[in-house]
């Protein structure tokens, strides 16, 4: 039997929402629409302040709460004008909610998580049962929380005749092999990148990486960087922007040599390739193929990087079916659907739970 949900994802960059409609029945699943929607400037502050700590915290968050319902509902309910579905036909919607902190147990004594955007209101305003707070039933049991998409990743992208990783490149960076589940986040993505860029031209990303690519990887810095032990600590583990932040930048760079402002760009993006294609020699092995989806899948140099230090073939996952955009909300209209089926969502080789569970919390419409 067919059965149409919705998958929503705003991810660690903060930008906006990613809404797609994903047709999925036992033989396979089919993306039949999808939208961006950017946040407001003033809703992507809001996000971007409670990030980090600061004062008034409680209400700050309980009205992000409500702000970010409404731009997920309305979101929501503009792709289906746009594709002439009504609500009614859609069994549920995944909404993965915006990430505010990550303290998983491999880095926090009490380990938690938050995820912001009142599913109350998003199933109101829809009139679609939701399905949201995925990551804390994996940490319950032990797990980190994520990365969450290695589930969905073996469902969608594995293949038995070749020897492949997929790689998620977010604000952070994520790997999975498919063929086994496995998976975790490699370091930053295009956060510091994202940040950096921000701070000197008032840009919120470096578009194909040309910034990045005007300048020199810096030796000195690269080393520097490499040296957060997160880079050598060993699966299962994730991370977020509570460790790699500006604030963070800032104290590496603090000892070094001044250096051009592109040669930082590029030496970041060379941090975000190396430790992601160090994961994989260290923990998956020889591989054929990267395939390549999330944001950074649009920065023409990164992929190139990517290309040139791996010696291996490097696509984006349009190659295998999706848009490499659409991934991570295709993720969790699959994982509603996990959860509205009583199935488990988790891969506990990922996330170090102690077994498979069901994700998530519904709320009826």
């Amino acid at each position: 039997m067919k059965e149409l949900y919705l998958g929503q994802m705003s991810g660690t960059s903060a930008d906006g929402i990613d809404t797609v409609l994903l047709e999925i029945s036992d033989s396979g699943m089919q993306l039949l629409g999808q939208q961006a929607q950017p946040y407001s400037t003033e809703l992507r502050q809001r996000v971007l302040r409670l990030c980090q700590p600061g004062d008034n915290e409680i209400a700050h968050m309980g009205e992000l709460e409500y702000l970010l319902a409404e731009a997920y509902a309305e979101a929501a309910l503009n792709l289906l004008a746009a594709l002439d579905i009504p609500a009614a036909r859609i069994r549920a919607l995944g909404c993965h909610g915006q990430t505010l902190r990550h303290h998983p147990p491999s880095c926090a004594t009490i380990p938690f998580t938050v995820q912001c955007g009142d599913p109350n209101i998003v199933a109101e305003k829809t009139g679609i049962a939701t399905v949201a707070d995925f990551r804390r039933r994996d940490m319950a049991v032990g797990g980190e929380g994520a990365p969450l998409v290695p589930a969905f990743h073996c469902a969608a992208f594995a293949a038995p005749t070749e020897k492949r990783v997929i790689v998620n490149i977010g604000g952070i960076a994520n790997i999975t092999d498919p063929h086994t589940g496995r998976g975790f986040d490699t370091g930053p993505g295009n956060t510091l990148m994202d940040g950096w860029i921000h701070r000197h031209s008032g840009v919120n990303y470096d578009a194909a990486g040309s910034w990045a690519a005007s300048g020199t990887v810096q030796p000195t810095l690269l080393a520097q960087l490499l040296q957060q032990p997160y880079f050598q600590s060993p699966p299962p583990k994730s991370t977020g922007r509570e460790l790699f932040n500006l604030d963070w930048l800032d104290q590496q760079l603090s000892g070094l040599a001044p250096m051009a402002s592109a040669d930082v760009q590029a030496t970041l993006l060379e941090l975000t390739a190396t430790t992601i294609l160090d994961a994989i020699r260290t923990h998956v092995g020889p591989c054929e193929a990267l395939y390549v989806c999330g944001g950074g899948a649009n920065n023409r140099h990164l992929m190139q990087r990517l290309a040139q230090l791996s010696e291996m073939r490097v696509a984006t996952t349009a190659a295998l079916g999706i848009d490499p955009q659409w991934v991570e909300a295709a993720a969790f209209a699959w994982l509603a659907r996990q959860t509205l089926h009583a199935l488990p969502g988790n891969k506990p080789v990922a996330t170090g739970a102690r077994r498979e569970v069901i994700l998530g919390a519904i709320y009826p419409a």
